[in-house]
């Protein structure tokens, strides 16, 4: 099980400290003036953890004061409404957001506009440097990855799903665009969310980064307390620390972590032990199954076959004796042998003796 999650307490004085050598930055670095003049610079969390998390995870964050002005780049990926052409459902979606009381200029994008308009690699990398904030609709955001591409991720501009049918439409919808969203990776220790902009006053930076820290704290899915520093930066500004844990925070995460394993393990036994006394319960049950239908079905009782065969009179080689053969069959070989030794003498006629006896 993993320990209770608590609010961090972050020192508001230290942060005040912190936002004002910030802003004295920002004032005497000419650079800065010029370029972020109309648009107030970023201002960032910079939170180093003990241990890296196992799974990566997205904590949304509602601020008091927003980040984005009315006029804010807000860009929302629509589905396509049956029988509608592109603009028409551009046109659909924006008088449904005005309907519902949301006062931000949206710029809006139906999913078939985004698969033939945006299809080129150039054009999505336009899109994602026009606007800062991307929603889409819950209906479609299983959709998106596929045709956006890799480098809204990378960018941390990944889209975030809305459901456009809900009757509270407008709340959500400015808690999103007002708010800000921090994803906590896997893959290291540190993570950088923005709480604020250069245009804002001190106290309201303030009340941002205190109110920022405590919701992070709170949803962070860690054992113990995870949170090993905290810095407060603009884009081009040195991170200045606001919050540092003790060394005992080390030993309380490694104790959170032992606990965890070990009752972790203790759920393995226990449902090893159900298991296998369900297998052993199983086995008696089939077991009696078979006695009671051994006791039930009538034994059959076999058909004796002979296993010896009969033995053959066996005739001796002396008890033969010649059969005598037949008789008819002798006077049938003397009658051919006669006829065999017998010529065939001519008939003599008296013309013949006379022949004979005038050559005499």
């Amino acid at each position: 099980m993993e320990s209770p999650r608590e609010e961090l307490d972050v020192d508001r004085s230290q942060v005040k400290k912190a936002v004002q050598a910030l802003r004295a930055y920002l004032k005497s670095s000419s650079s800065s003036q010029k370029l972020f003049e109309n648009d107030g610079q970023a201002i960032s969390l910079l939170l180093t953890l003990w241990r890296i998390p196992r799974k990566e995870q997205t904590i949304r964050i509602s601020l008091p004061h927003g980040l984005r002005t009315e006029s804010g780049d807000v860009c929302l990926f629509t589905r396509d409404e049956p029988r509608m052409t592109s603009e028409q459902t551009v046109r659909f979606y924006k008088k449904l957001l005005a309907e519902r009381g949301v006062k931000n200029a949206i710029e809006v994008i139906p999913f078939n506009m985004l698969k033939t308009e945006y299809k080129p690699f150039e054009a999505k990398r336009r899109l994602l440097g026009n606007f800062d904030l991307f929603l889409s609709d819950a209906r479609i955001r299983r959709r998106l990855p596929s045709h956006i591409g890799k480098h809204f991720y990378e960018r941390k501009k990944a889209p975030l799903s809305v459901d456009l049918g809900s009757k509270h439409l407008a709340r959500d919808m400015e808690r999103l665009i007002q708010g800000t969203s921090l994803t906590v990776s896997n893959k290291g220790s540190c993570c950088m969310v923005r709480v604020a902009h250069s245009s804002m006053t001190a106290d309201e930076m303030v009340e941002n980064v205190v109110t920022a820290v405590s919701t992070i704290s709170a949803k962070l899915e860690t054992t113990g307390k995870n949170m090993k520093i905290i810095h407060l930066k603009s884009q081009t500004s040195v991170a200045l620390p606001i919050y540092t844990s003790d060394l005992s925070h080390l030993t309380v995460v490694e104790e959170a972590r032992k606990k965890a394993r070990s009752t972790k393990g203790a759920q393995k036994r226990k449902r090893e032990n159900k298991n296998t006394e369900v297998s052993e319960l199983k086995t008696k049950e089939t077991e009696e199954e078979k006695d009671i239908e051994e006791e039930e079905m009538p034994q059959l009782v076999p058909i004796e076959m002979p296993t010896k065969k009969p033995k053959q009179e066996t005739i001796s080689k002396k008890g033969l004796k010649k059969v005598p053969k037949p008789a008819a069959g002798k006077g049938l070989k003397k009658a051919v042998k006669d006829t065999k030794l017998t010529k065939k003498t001519p008939k003599v006629t008296a013309r013949d003796l006379k022949k004979k006896a005038k050559n005499k």
